[in-house]
């Protein structure tokens, strides 16, 4: 048997690892690990047009299947397009390993041709990240970097000279039972005992759930319901929680509707579950809070706690479920449910009027009938701007629905690249990018990466010719848009001159039959609908403080926006209170 080189020793531990298929572009230094994917059955090389979108979409797999995924890119600019995406999925919790290939090993720190040092480069957004210098530090090195990607949930990177790569490895090599998943993580016995203390003397508790909270619906229902609490979430929270939830009081923050900042606001014990929600001021600072995070690094850093809990938000519930005292006084979930029906009341009006034939067309309605029309597994990628505003508002969890994007990381053109990755993972379920204009065009090369691979993915773009995010913060801040314009082409004339299907929708009668055709097409597919640049957002409840530096804290002078299905489920939902 012929002795392995080190890229073909590299290429074998990422398929231990898990690792089904390697994003990147191709490039000089990458040859020999290129060359070892071609050779090995077990993994598949996705030639992309631009090594941001790798990242991109290996983090989306990621998220998706909940496995290790990969990317590369080649020495110098060719890794350094990775960075963006790296950033997205080290702070949304995707294992993601990257490979950043190096120069020539005997010309670093000489200045050499497209030289860097991916090994520092890449360190705030990675938890790992080293060089390999010689082949006797394989296949340690790696090993290490992929128990740090999956172990700590996020990205590791590894740098390697093309040199280095196509040298023979290490005889004999010592390799290490790879860790594949994570275990659960139970807080300790103090920490319980606090906890249920705090919470058998409160009245009044709400539940705020983020995306810790996947895989623990069913326990946090139960919990719910032991203790009469309302229960809020974030955007990432959405998708895990909000489904078959009587205690559903909607979403606080930016993106926000419904009674959740009230019942966040007036408890006497909020508890945070598994949520890094970022936005402070939409937090109170007069009640008392626990927080319960598997990360200990997130426990109080958004705002001042009175029990931090290290734990898996299911395993905690858990052990709180059978020690609580069952709370028999639903005054205060009542009460907050039916500000949540009020709340949604109001600002579905808004878009409830002569949608059907007003142009150019509402996004909300393109949205809803999106919502109604796709698959109930569908995946949905969301690109940063007002697409979140759509996506948070109008597209209707149900625990097999998935809905990614940008939500920690906020970087425009995620959508496409995600959507990429979302796609190979599964060609038969269906993927949805939710794409503005801006971001689709930032990355619209890679439309090409659909037609080159005939990924089935329906790109549904918001097309209103602007920026309307940064509009609105223009606005916000008392200036006047400047620079926010684009110039657009017909993008369903660019997708058919692709390869790819694609129909452009200009009047709001046409749009539910160009998405059923759309989604009916064996292949990858774009609608470009037009839609009206004025269409804008503000959260249910407004402060001085909340508005700075982002577009959504928007001026009263802008529209409320509606809420889709999202009326209808509490309506159910107070039916189902009971009645003295």
């Amino acid at each position: 048997m012929a002795k392995q080189n080190v890229a073909e020793q590299f290429v074998d531990i990422l398929v231990r690892a898990g690792v089904e298929r390697l994003y990147g572009v191709v490039g000089d230094s990458l040859n020999p690990v290129v060359d070892a994917v071609r050779r090995h059955p077990g993994i598949e090389w996705v030639h992309v047009r631009h090594e941001e979108t790798a990242a991109f979409a290996a983090g989306a797999e990621a998220q998706i299947t909940g496995r290790l995924a990969a990317c590369a890119g080649s020495c110098g600019p060719g890794n350094l397009h990775l960075i963006n995406g790296l950033y997205d999925a080290h702070r949304s919790m995707a294992p993601v390993l990257a490979l950043a290939s190096q120069i020539p090993s005997s010309e670093i720190g000489l200045g050499y041709f497209q030289e860097t040092h991916p090994d520092q480069l890449f360190r705030e957004c990675s938890h790992y990240s080293e060089l390999i210098s010689n082949p006797q530090q394989m296949p340690r090195l790696l090993q290490t970097a992929v128990q740090h990607a999956i172990g700590r949930s996020g990205v590791s990177v590894v740098s390697l000279p093309g040199d280095i790569a196509d040298q023979p490895a290490p005889a004999k090599p010592v390799e290490t039972a790879l860790v594949t998943s994570r275990p659960t993580v139970r807080p300790g016995d103090a920490e319980i005992d606090a906890l249920v203390r705090m919470i058998d003397e409160a009245d009044k508790v709400t539940l705020f759930c983020g995306s810790g909270t996947a895989g623990a619906h069913a326990e946090v229902m139960q919990f719910a319901e032991k203790v009469k609490s309302p229960v809020g979430h974030a955007l990432r929270g959405k998708e895990w929680i909000q489904y078959d939830n009587p205690y559903d009081v909607g979403m606080s923050g930016l993106l926000g509707y419904g009674a959740a900042y009230e019942a966040t606001h007036e408890c006497d014990l909020l508890i945070l579950l598994g949520t890094d929600f970022p936005y402070n001021a939409f937090l109170p600072d007069d009640v008392r809070i626990a927080q319960v995070d598997v990360r200990p690094e997130h426990l109080g850093r958004r705002s001042k706690l009175d029990l931090a809990v290290w734990g898996d938000v299911r395993e905690t519930l858990r052990c709180l479920i059978p020690r609580v005292r069952a709370k028999n006084n639903r005054r205060f979930l009542d009460r907050m449910l039916k500000k949540h029906a009020d709340a949604l009341e109001g600002v579905v009006k808004a878009y409830t009027r002569k949608v059907e034939k007003h142009t150019p067309i509402h996004p909300e309605y393109v949205a809803s009938v999106l919502d109604e029309l796709a698959d109930d597994d569908a995946v949905f990628t969301v690109d940063t701007g007002m697409c979140n505003v759509w996506a948070a508002r109008y597209l209707t969890p149900n625990g097999r629905r998935r809905v990614i994007g940008s939500f920690s990381h906020g970087s425009m053109a995620n959508a496409l690249p995600m959507a990429i990755g979302a796609q190979f993972t599964d060609r038969r379920r269906q993927v949805v990018s939710m794409s503005g204009d801006g971001g689709f065009t930032m990355l619209m090369g890679d439309f090409l990466t659909l037609v080159q691979y005939d990924l089935p993915v329906k790109v549904v773009l918001f097309n209103n010719s602007a920026l309307s995010m940064v509009e609105l913060e223009m606005l916000v801040a008392g200036l006047p848009s400047y620079g926010t314009t684009n110039k657009n082409p017909d993008f369903a004339a660019v997708a058919r001159a692709c390869g790819a299907y694609g129909v452009r929708v200009e009047k709001p009668k046409q749009l539910a039959g160009a998405l059923k055709d759309a989604f009916r097409h064996d292949g990858p597919a774009l609608v470009d609908v037009v839609t009206d640049p004025n269409a804008l957002s503000i959260p249910p409840r407004i402060k001085a403080e909340m508005v700075t530096g982002f577009a959504l804290s928007a001026s009263k002078m802008v529209l409320d926006g509606g809420v889709g299905r999202m009326l209808q489920m509490a309506r159910s939902n107070l039916r189902n209170v009971p009645r003295p």
